[in-house]
Formats: structure tokens, sequence, C-alpha cells
């Protein structure tokens, strides 16, 4: 099968074929582009909808990692990496078809014009050609009708009587003119008709075949290449579908490593306050007084012991018990009592009660103008950061679990802080054995600077560790004697009737006035408290300062290199260890900044 020899006389209909072949090349070629434009726009918003919706979080307040954000979270980088795919897939395409088929139907349309113009020459010179053919032969049947007629018109001058000798020679004479011309032009015309059948011999079965055979081959190549891209373009897509199945893997393993309990827990840890419940609220009997004896107005003594002490011990109850559970009452206006007693004695010793307010109606005041005593969480939240002020250094406006908690991530960075600063000092003290052993490698004293820059890290950040883990055992021992003076207060409440403080511990003096809450004092530990010692230590050892320590932070110890100094308390492993000058100014000094010479027994105790 060949254009050539079955679509000889097709010139113009292959020219039509070839124009539509290339034009539905470049139309797949402008839908592959279309393609790659939805994949890229599909990837551009799957990378705003992931950039919307990963968290923000800032390094001062880390959210709870649950494990259910957490699986979203991952969710949103297998899909942020599912776009980073879907990328490839427009890459690919661009690159591997659609370029292709931009460059390819460029030279197709080159080669396509350059096929047809020289089909066009053939036909113009096989034109040409029958051209010269059809005037020869044209101009052999005119000289053929000029000799006939030159024939003609002898042969009745030659039958014509009258006509003269002379007029028969010329007309004899102009015959065989005419019959010389016509037979050149008969051969004239032959050697034409000979030629052109030639060339159109040649024009049909060898020049126009091989012009018709390269643009077959030229639309046979067009169609396998389209073949080609089509493959290409499926390549494209089945290229990323592993990675895109081990995204899609990645959301399920996200969605399996939710875990409930674990979210829940993560909830008591984040917002458990460790506070005690509040207890139950004690009966407060009014109506004991009503029935009292109408004719003296007094009280047995054994009722006026356990009047004054029920009416003093369920006030304090009901005041001091939960104030860190609702509003905390002022120091300077102390509560009132529902029935304000005051003891007054008799002529014969005796005491009795009396009352300034009637019971009834102190309760309905309280009823009308008394505020929930159990606010919920929130508002129990809320009310510590609004009482406490703004964020505290040892994180005392956090209720006492949060802050155990705060106080322990401080430490743990602190401590990898330390462990980071004590490799760099033991490396710069390697590097400076290497220099006073190989000076010509470096000066040792270059190394001094930063060697004494990294050592008051080391003490600043155990200063710190020391303090803060002052504060943690501060909390800590709160938190464990607030849960024992709750159990103790629970068994013994019924029996000793005792008046419980604001922060929930118990007094058995019941002769006590009810009070307002303690003000608020300012933050003491047991690390400030450490250099408050009334009576002076003993030396138990000398040393000598190797370095100079400033000394800024509070509890410390200035000293100048060389000086000398007693020690009073030995180092317990935090670092630091307690001197004292011989004027008895007292504090801590950096362990590694001093040669520690200790007394013989102190060293045996």
């Amino acid at each position: 099968m060949s254009w050539g020899t079955e679509l000889w006389d097709q010139f113009d209909s292959l020219d039509k074929h070839t124009q539509w072949g290339i034009d539905f090349l470049e139309r797949y070629a402008k839908f592959v582009k279309e393609r790659i434009e939805i994949e890229q726009n599909y990837a551009k918003q799957l990378r705003n909808l992931v950039k919307k919706y990963c968290p923000k979080r800032s390094s001062k307040d880390e959210e709870p990692r649950f494990t259910s954000c957490v699986a979203f979270f991952n969710i949103l980088n297998e899909l942020n990496d599912y776009a980073g795919q879907r990328e490839v897939v427009a890459e690919e395409m661009a690159h591997r078809v659609y370029g292709e088929l931009m460059r390819y139907a460029h030279d197709l349309k080159t080669e396509r014009k350059m096929h047809l113009q020289e089909g066009r020459k053939a036909q113009q010179y096989l034109d040409m050609c029958w051209k010269q053919m059809d005037n020869s032969k044209k101009k052999f049947e005119r000289e053929c009708r000029e000799a006939e007629k030159a024939q003609q018109s002898y042969e009745r001058l030659d039958n014509d009587t009258n006509a003269t000798k002379a007029d028969v020679e010329k007309a004899k004479q102009q015959l065989n003119l005419r019959t010389h011309m016509a037979d050149e032009n008969k051969n004239e015309y032959a050697a034409q008709l000979q030629n052109f059948n030639g060339e159109q011999h040649k024009h049909f079965y060898v020049v126009i075949p091989q012009i018709y055979k390269q643009l077959q081959e030229m639309d046979e190549r067009r169609t396998i290449k389209l073949s080609e891209c089509y493959r290409g373009f499926a390549d494209s897509e089945r290229k990323v579908i592993p990675i895109i199945s081990k995204c899609l893997e990645g959301m399920i393993l996200a969605a399996k490593s939710v875990d409930e309990r674990r979210d829940s827990q993560m909830v008591v840890d984040s917002f458990k306050s460790g506070f005690e419940p509040p207890g139950d609220f004690p009966f407060e009997d009014y109506s004991q007084h009503i029935y009292r004896t109408i004719s003296d107005g007094t009280i047995s003594a054994s009722k006026q012991e356990s009047g004054k002490m029920d009416a003093k011990t369920t006030v304090g109850k009901a005041k001091g018990k939960l104030w860190l559970f609702g509003k905390k009452p002022k120091p300077q206006s102390p509560p009132l009592t529902p029935t304000s007693l005051f003891t007054s004695s008799t002529p014969n010793g005796s005491q009795f009660l009396t009352f300034s307010i009637e019971p009834v109606h102190y309760c309905m005041n309280e009823i009308k103008t008394g505020k929930p005593r159990i606010p919920s969480f929130r508002s129990l939240k809320r009310g510590w950061s609004v009482k406490m002020g703004p964020a505290l250094e040892d994180f005392s406006h956090l209720p006492p679990e949060q802050r155990r908690k705060k106080l322990q991530q401080r430490i743990d960075e602190l401590n990898r802080e330390l462990q980071k600063e004590s490799d760099q000092k033991d490396a710069l003290n390697k590097m400076k054995d290497v220099y006073e052993k190989n000076p010509q490698m470096g000066d040792p004293g270059s190394l001094q600077p930063k060697l004494a820059e990294t050592m008051n890290n080391i003490d600043r950040l155990r200063m710190e560790i020391h303090k803060n883990e002052a504060w943690l055992s501060e909390v800590e021992g709160k938190t464990g004697g607030r849960g024992d003076r709750r159990h103790s207060s629970d068994i013994n409440h019924l029996v000793t009737q005792g008046r419980e403080s604001p922060e929930g511990s118990y007094t058995d003096d019941a002769n006590q006035e009810v009070r307002g809450p303690p003000q608020q004092h300012g933050h003491h530990s047991e690390f400030d408290d450490e250099f408050e010692d009334d009576d002076p230590l003993p030396a138990i050892g000398h040393c000598k300062a190797i370095y100079p320590f400033d000394g800024h932070n509070e509890g410390t110890l200035a000293m100048k290199e060389g000086e000398v100094l007693y020690i009073i308390e030995e180092d317990k492993g935090d670092g630091w260890t307690r001197a004292r000058r011989q004027n008895g100014e007292e504090g801590y000094v950096p362990t590694s900044y001093i040669d520690v010479t200790l007394e013989k027994n102190s060293k045996g105790s």
C-alpha cells in the first residue's frame, strides 16, 4: 500500500489530509497544555490548603501534641508531598509530551511544506511539457491545413485551361513549401509528444510516487509520535503512583496512630491544677439559739462552749475554706458572722451569748448577695491569672501541677544547655592543653576569654538550675502537704471542730477570732532561706580562687583571682561551694573556679 501508486491523482486530498494531521497534533498539544495547567493549579491549591491548616505555634505557647492533632499534621505533610507529585506530573508532561509535540509540529510543518513544493514543481514542469507539445501539435495542424489549401489551389489551376503556366508553377511551389513546413511541424510535434509522454511517465511513476511516499512517511511518523505522546502522558502519571501510594499509606498510618486514651491523658496533664476538691459544707445550725431559755436568755455552759465553737468554726469554714476556688476575701474587712457573737459575764460569773443580727435575716442576705462558691474550672484558671498578675519567673501564677510541669521543663532545658556548655569547656581545655604542648599551633592565652565566658555561662546555668530546683521542691512539698492536710481534716472535722485556714489547713484553737486571709508575701523559697542562718557555720577548710568571679546573682560571693576564702559547706553535686570571707560575708562560689583544701576531720566525716 503506497500513496504514490494508489493516490497518484489525489494531490489536493493529500494536501488537506497532511494539514489536518498537523492540526490534530497541535490540538492534542493544546489538550496536554491545559492538563498541565490543571495539574499545576491543583498542586498549588493543595499546597495553599496545607499551608492554611498547618499549625502556627509560637515558641512560648506550644499547644498540646494530641495524637489526633499529630495525625492531622502528618496527613497535611503527606498531602503536601502528594501536591509535590502532582507538580512532578505537570513537569513531566510539559517536558516529555507538550514540549516534544510542539517541536515535532514545527518540524512537520517545515517538512510538509517542502514536499508539497516539490510536488507542485513537478506538476508545473509536466504542465509546461504538455503546453509545448500542445503548441507543436496546433502548429502542425495549422501547417497541414495550409498545405491542403495549397494542394487544392494547385490542382484547380492545373485543371484550368485558362490558367497560365506561370500561375500553375507558382501554385506548385507554394504547395511544396507548405508540404515541407507541414513535415517539419510534424517532426516537431512528434518530438514534443515523445518528450511529454516521457515526462508524464516519469511524473506519475517516479516523481509523484517519491513525493507521496515522503508525505506518507511523514504522516506515519506523526501518528507514531502521537502514540508515543499518549504513552508518555500515561507514564507521567504512572511513575508517581508508587510515591502517591506511599503518601496514602502514610495517611492511613497517621489515622491508625490516633490514641484516644493518650489524648485524654494529655488533657489531664495540660489542665490539672493540683488542687484538692472542696470538702462538704458543714451544717450551720442557727435554730439552736431560738430555743434558749426565755426566763434568763442564757444558754447552759455546755451549750455556750459548743455554740461559741460552732459559730466561729462554721463561719471560718464557710468563709475561709474555699477562697482559692472563688473570690478571695479582703483582709481588712473580716467576714460577718451570722450572729456577731460576743460574751458577757453575769454577777455570778456565768457567761451568756447575745445576738446583734437575726440569724434568719443574715441567711437571707447571704442567699441574695452571695456569689457562687464553686466556680467552673475555667473561672478558676482565669481567677489565678487575675490574682497573680502577669507571668512570673517562678510560675507562681500557675496552679501547682502546671507550675511543677513548667519548672521541670525549664530544668530539663537548662540541663541540656549546661551539658552543651560543659562539652564546650572540655573542648576548650583540650585545645588549651594542645596549645601548651605545641605552641606553634596556637596561643593558649587566646582561649582564656572564651573559657572564662564558658565558665560564667556554666555558673549562671547552675544557679538557674539550683533556683528552679528549689522552686520545684517547694511546689512538690506544698502539693504533698496539702494532700496530707486534706486527709487529716476530713477525718478530724467532726471531732476537733477546728478552724480551717484559707489555705486549707486546720487550726486546733477554737477561741481564735475569724480573720481574713494573710497577705501574699514575696516569692521566698528554700533557695532564699539558705542565706538567712542566724549562727555562722564553722569553717571546714579553705580555698584559693583560680579564676575571678563577679558574683552578680543573688546568693553568690564575688572573688578575685588568688583570693583565699573559708569553706563552710562542701559542693553537694550542683557545682557550688559555700564560702566566707574573713569579714564574715558569705555566699556560693563555683567549685570549678577554686582550689579547695579541706580539713582532715571534715574529709573523714
